[in-house]
């Protein structure tokens, strides 16, 4: 999108439109679209005309734009998409280091772009845009463009006016535009000027062209009142200060000059991901711009090296946005960036100094208390801005739940380090997995020489190891990464002396940690995790109970004779039988193998200690006949999937697709890499890597309607939308065995959702020509997450190419572990290593779908009308007596539903209002309203004024109508707010009354539906409407409870920080005094709620 929105260009050097087309300001020009496009940003000579974008004429908005913006892209990870094939002139690459081109890496570098212009797109209200060649003066105080019908000093915008400057498409204008829909968000900027706060919108061909802009405007705008001098400010910053004393202290000789070799060795020290070659490369373009031919290197020279070469332009333009135009971040800056933009809590001015004296690499910034460039770009790269959250590398979790609710980290074949068809076992299987929180393993044991019992590969028996080899390596690493029960799945292929041999060695070498023990026939479900801490289980054929004897056949649990026999003419022949003795059968107690026939079959006979285990083909099947019953069948019972046997590459199944039915232990191929394995990797990475991760709880309770198969909303689940801002990548490694073009890469991101079938989606972004070290995609996307709890992101790094797009890297992460704001995504290889300095630089947020980004036309509001509204509907049991009951919650519904929206509503209004993007928090539009509701002395225009523990705002004397219209939609949040919490709970007991009410009649439901006259299908689809009504019940009462917390920490947070911006009464201990307490007020009904019944 972002390079549609570039649009066609002047090519460089081309003079500015004569007056024969300024006359033809309202005629748009046609002549763009022969022009030659570009992506590259420089910045060039003051004398110079930097070339710009065009979008065609206005009433016909360019081809390309319309093709592009249509474009969805093809799953490029796998296939290769045509409409990316390389053709004609390559395109620059955003703040390329090749030679004549420079980085933006301070406010001189934007002034001077500005200063030289360059063409941007000029978007009206009435659906049309223009071209036009925008400038900054020479004397900074005006911003010109041209061609133009009006007078040339009409034609110009005083810096002096400029109320703000917005990023993105966050304007009247821009939401109500017809083709605001072909704009990329990452090109558009606003300025906003006037005592009325008019904008002019526009849009740059590119993300960095647009960062420029912004960075440049509001460093003129904070500094208006100030002279300036850009270049001996440039060289006075805390940054250049640093670098001379690094100079100076390398400077044995106190020449103020030193050998190159010493320089390079210098800023390879200070940013050891930079590569010899091209630190020598950018000495050699200093030295011949100044026409020197020498190895030796000034202070000067050295300051502009490193500046250039470790300045990333994207976290520039951040510390400039974030620190209100300095070039440095103080503590309180700090502090509201980890707040609004991070969302940490919690945080105080001492920590925000302890991250400055940790990361600042200059003296005199960790004595003062600022964060200089180099420091920032250091803290962002740290594990502290992880995309991981920190607290999901712990048992977050509830432990205590019957196993069949947690899925399970299961390998397949753990033996194998090769594919099943050629491989020799292996021990280093086993210590991979179990290092891996795998927590169930294979074992195939057969019979060996000497009566010891051995595992190998039936297919190779050329390196068999022995049995009791494995289970000494196995109980020695059990518990190494995870203290929560190990299931060891036993193919028995031994005879019955051999077995007995088997027996000796598992009791002698696991001792007390072999769990044994007989399941209570008075229980229902299977022990936790918790209760199983410690214990080896045993999966395996277990002799009857009934029958009192030494040893039996039992039916063969061998998966590659049952898949010969299904694919068999002879499908009807009985399974294979073998002989099990007693005392190996006793070992097996909460995981006794039995076969699958039915559902129906199983959930009359089956106990909950038994455990089925299903060929990926049989399971497949199951999955999309019957997805509800599976669902249902794996809340009591374990069940287990394996590969198929057909995958003698020893490739991996999609786990996704049966995790998804419940399904807890599907095995992997550990041995083979891969983007199945990588789901894999990446799910179990949460919950602290413990090997068991919680199910969702509409795929837990017992009464709940849940279908693997959706396609839309799950009943009462609130769907997310996740905002994801790709910015840049850091030190791509060339791929693997490629070796068409050198050294030289064209990577590109692709963003894959996994999860639910309505969830399931891929985009990609634009490719970044030959840039590896730094490319720059600043391209944004939203995804719609339906059931959130069970989605995972896998960021993918390709290399564009002609023939196949080679793999770069990739980080899988599930939804639930992501932490908002600015993160760097640490990249693994094929293999699943970290490399190291490899990283993705990418914004993240997510909002509900009401409160903004619903994935639909800007043009339309993210507001959701009541005419528009969708309310989760009850369905028809057929049974009166139900149905009468379920009909009373209809009502509460609609109410609980409304009071969600119409404060999400009134919450989007006020962002709209601050010009600021959905994704916003509301300690942002504080900020924003706080900078905006002055009057003429620049003294705040509006006070905080506490009713009833609510923070209103009230007017100090007259207002402009803009500050009005502003007031009024926070006045609207805050009332829709105050309905939502003290009525919340009428509502939330009517919900839950109703649910009681229908969960009372769960027992007599075949006898009601009997008495009906219902049976079959009609009986089943009465029950499956049963639970559809008691999920939806319990989900919407869920949602409303959060809905209220959420407002009640809204206030809270509105609160603090209208008290931080200094819109309290000033000189009012008592006012001050009134606003903790009404604070304190708020804090106390919040913990009254959660202790009571919300």
């Amino acid at each position: 999108m972002a390079e549609a929105a570039g649009g066609r260009e002047r090519p460089a050097g081309r003079a500015p439109p004569d007056a024969t087309a300024r006359a033809e300001e309202e005629q748009p020009e046609a002549a763009g679209r022969r022009r030659e496009r570009r992506s590259g940003v420089l910045v060039v000579g003051a004398g110079e005309r930097f070339p710009g974008g065009s979008l065609g004429p206005a009433a016909e908005p360019d081809a390309s734009l319309l093709e592009a913006a249509k474009a969805t892209p093809r799953r490029s990870s796998i296939i290769k998409d045509p409409s990316n094939q390389k053709c004609g002139r390559k395109k620059t690459v955003s703040f390329s280091s090749m030679p004549s081109e420079k980085k933006i890496s301070s406010a001189s570098d934007c002034i001077s772009f500005m200063q030289a212009g360059c063409e941007l797109k000029k978007v009206r209200p009435n659906s049309r845009i223009y071209n036009r060649f925008f400038t900054l003066d020479p004397d900074l105080q005006a911003l010109r463009w041209e061609p133009s019908k009006k007078d040339l000093e009409k034609a110009k915008l005083d810096i002096s006016a400029i109320k703000e400057i917005r990023l993105g498409k966050n304007t009247e204008t821009f939401r109500n535009n017809g083709l605001a829909d072909q704009i990329s968000e990452d090109c558009a900027l606003s300025v906003i000027h006037g005592e009325n706060y008019e904008s002019l919108d526009l849009v740059a061909n590119s993300a960095d062209v647009a960062n420029i802009w912004v960075s440049g405007l509001r460093y003129l705008v904070s500094r208006s009142k100030q002279p300036l001098d850009l270049m001996e400010s440039s060289h006075n910053t805390p940054r250049f200060a640093w670098l001379k004393t690094v100079f100076e202290a390398a400077d044995v000789d106190g020449n103020g000059i030193m050998l190159e070799d010493t320089s390079v060795e210098l800023i390879k020290k200070l940013n050891p991901t930079l590569k010899e070659s091209k630190i020598r490369l950018k000495f050699k373009e200093i030295q011949k711009s100044k026409e020197k031919l020498t190895t030796r290197v000034t202070e000067e020279e050295f300051c502009e090296a490193f500046c250039e070469l470790c300045t990333r332009p994207e976290v520039y333009f951040l510390l400039v946005q974030i620190s209100k135009n300095k070039e440095y971040l103080d503590a309180n800056d700090l502090m509201l960036f980890l707040e609004a933009e991070q969302g940490v809590t919690h945080i105080t001015e001492e920590m925000c100094l302890d991250i400055i004296r940790r990361y600042e690499l200059s003296q005199e910034g960790r004595l003062k208390g600022f964060l200089a460039i180099d420091g920032f770009t250091q803290y962002l790269l740290s594990p502290e801005c992880d995309i991981f959250d920190p607290e999901h590398k712990k048992i977050v979790q509830d432990m205590t739940q019957p196993l069949s609710h947690y899925y399970i980290n299961a390998s397949h074949n753990t033996y194998l380090i090769e594919d099943q068809l050629r491989g020799p076992a292996d021990i280093n299987g086993y210590v991979r997995a179990l290092k891996m929180s795998c927590r169930s393993i294979e074992l195939d044991v057969c019979d060996g020489p000497d009566n010891e019992p051995i595992i190998c590969n039936r297919n190779n028996m050329t390196s068999p190891l022995s049995f009791q080899n494995v289970i000494e390596v196995i109980n020695k690493l059990a518990f190494f990464a995870s203290e929560y029960p190990l299931i060891l799945c036993l193919g028995n292929h031994c005879s019955v002396q051999q077995q007995k041999v088997v027996v000796q060695h598992m009791k002698r070498i696991f001792g007390n940690k072999l769990y044994t023990e007989a399941p209570l026939s008075s229980e229902a479900y299977l022990p936790s995790p918790e209760k199983l801490k410690m214990k080896i289980i045993v999966k395996g054929k277990k002799l009857p109970c009934d029958q009192d004897i030494l040893e039996g056949e039992v039916t063969d649990e061998d998966e590659e004779a049952e898949i010969s026999r299904r694919l068999s003419e002879d499908f009807s022949r009985e399974p294979k039988l073998i002989w099990l003795c007693k005392e190996l059968s006793d070992l097996v107690s909460l995981c006794k193998s039995v076969q699958y026939k039915d559902f129906e079959t199983s959930m009359k006979a089956q106990n909950y200690w038994e455990i089925c285990s299903f060929s990926e083909a049989e399971a497949s099947r199951i999955a999309n006949e019957y997805p509800e019953d599976f669902v249902n069948y794996n809340k009591k019972f374990l069940s287990r999937v394996y590969p198929s046997a057909m995958r003698i590459d020893s490739s991996n199944l999609n786990p996704q697709d049966f995790w998804n039915c419940g399904c807890q232990i599907v095995a992997m191929n550990y041995q083979t890499p891969g983007p199945m394995m990588d789901l894999h990797t990446g799910w179990f990475l949460q919950n602290g890597g413990c090997g068991y991760v919680l199910r969702p709880s509409v795929m837990r309770e017992e009464v709940s309607y849940f279908s693997a198969n959706t396609k839309g909303i799950v009943p009462g689940v609130s769907p997310q939308v996740l905002h994801v801002k790709i910015i840049s990548g850091q030190n791509f490694p060339k791929p693997k065995g490629a070796c068409a073009k050198g050294d030289v890469i064209d990577p590109y991101v692709c963003i894959e959702i996994h999860g639910i079938p309505a969830d399931c989606t891929e985009q990609r972004t634009k490719t970044v020509q030959q840039n590896s070290d730094n490319p720059i995609f600043d391209e944004s996307f939203e995804f719609q997450i339906n059931l959130p709890e069970l989605a995972m992101i896998r960021f993918v790094v390709l290399d564009d190419d002609y023939i196949g797009d080679e793999f770069i890297g990739q980080y899988t992460i599930p939804l639930e572990c992501l932490q908002p704001g600015y993160r760097h995504i640490p990249l693994r290889s094929f293999v699943g290593d970290i490399m190291e300095h490899v990283t993705l630089f990418v914004h993240i947020a997510i909002t509900n779908r009401s409160g903004g980004g619903k994935a639909q036309k800007r043009s339309l509001s993210v507001r959701i009308g009541k005419k528009a509204r969708e309310y989760t509907m009850l369905r028809n049991t057929g049974l009166k007596t139900i149905d009468d009951i379920f009909k009373l919650a209809v009502h509460p519904l609609r109410e609980a539903t409304d009071m969600r929206e119409n404060m999400q509503n009134a919450m989007v209004s006020v962002k709209e209002l601050c010009g600021l993007p959905p994704i916003a928090s509301l300690k942002q539009c504080i900020l924003t309203l706080s900078s905006r509701l002055v009057n003429s002395e620049n003294a705040p225009s509006v006070t905080l004024c506490m009713k009833d523990a609510f923070p209103y705002l009230e007017p100090l004397g007259t207002m402009p109508d803009v500050q009005k219209k502003v007031l009024a939609a926070y006045d609207l949040m805050i009332q829709e707010s105050r309905v939502l919490i003290e009525t919340a709970d009428i509502t939330h007991d009517k919900i839950v009354q109703c649910q009681k009410a229908g969960m009372e009649f769960h027992e007599e439901l075949h006898n009601l539906g009997t008495k009906e006259g219902l049976k079959g299908r009609k009986l089943s689809k009465a029950i499956e409407s049963f639970a559809w009504n008691i999920t939806v019940l319990k989900g919407q009462g869920d949602l409303l409870k959060n809905a209220k917390n959420e407002a009640l920490e809204n206030m809270k947070q509105i609160q603090l920080a209208c008290l931080s911006c200094g819109l309290s009464k000033t000189g009012s201990g008592h006012a001050d005094a009134k606003s903790k307490r009404c604070l304190e007020a708020i804090q106390e009904k919040d913990t009254g709620d959660e202790n009571g019944r919300l």
